[in-house]
C-alpha cells in the first residue's frame, strides 16, 4: 500500500471517529439538557419557598 492510499485511509478512519464521537456528544447534550429542562419546575418552586422565606424573616 503506498503512503498515499495509508494517509486516505487513516483520514477516513478519523472521519469515522469523530462521528462517532459527535453522536455520543449529541445524545448526551440532548439527555442533559432533558434533566435540566424537567428539573425546571422544582428550581422555580423552590426560588419562590426561598423567596418567601426571605420576606418573613426581614419582616420579624
Amino acid at each position: 500500500m503506498s503512503d498515499i492510499q495509508k494517509k486516505i485511509s487513516s483520514t477516513k478512519n478519523i472521519q469515522k471517529i469523530t462521528k462517532a464521537m459527535q453522536t455520543v456528544a449529541a445524545s448526551k447534550m440532548k439527555k442533559s439538557q432533558k434533566k435540566a429542562f424537567d428539573g425546571r419546575p422544582f428550581a422555580i418552586e423552590m426560588l419562590k419557598l426561598l423567596r418567601n422565606i426571605s420576606e418573613h424573616t426581614k419582616e420579624n
